[in-house]
């Protein structure tokens, strides 16, 4: 079992969508996922809230959560999305950044842009994971 952790900025947006679409892809729970933000809003953006509703997530309940070594040091991958220098450097970790454009404020069309590459980046994530559980 492999256990990521989803780093952005806020935890409002890409690290939320991210987590989301990582639980329903391994919902049998082979693999473990958080998310955490190094300056964590008060809520999940309501055009993120949006966008996930139409593939059937509930992230309305969700709140976002500030990154912690602990939950850093829980992580065997964490997965970073815009929090540069912010994120804390754990040794031993596998690292993995993605350039996603941050979908707070943007129209409905480009967060859906965004959930959709963030469903392909996890996509790739998890046939990795399983493919080295395998080994």
């Amino acid at each position: 079992m492999s256990r990521v952790l989803f780093v952005c900025l806020r935890n409002a947006g890409r690290s939320q969508i991210s987590r989301a679409l990582f639980d329903r892809r391994v919902a049998d729970g082979r693999h473990k996922a958080r998310s955490a933000g190094t300056t964590p809003a008060d809520a999940v953006h309501p055009e993120v809230v949006e966008a996930m509703a139409e593939v059937e997530i509930d992230l309305s309940h969700q709140r976002p959560t500030q990154l912690t070594r602990d939950l850093a040091e829980w992580a065997d991958i964490v997965v970073t999305m815009g929090c540069g220098d912010a994120c804390p450097y754990v040794p031993g970790k596998r690292y993995i950044d993605w350039q996603l454009d941050d979908p707070a404020d943007q129209p409905l069309g480009a967060v859906r842009l965004v959930r959709d590459e963030i469903e392909r980046r996890i996509d790739k994530l998890v046939d990795d994971l399983d493919q080295n559980a395998e080994s």
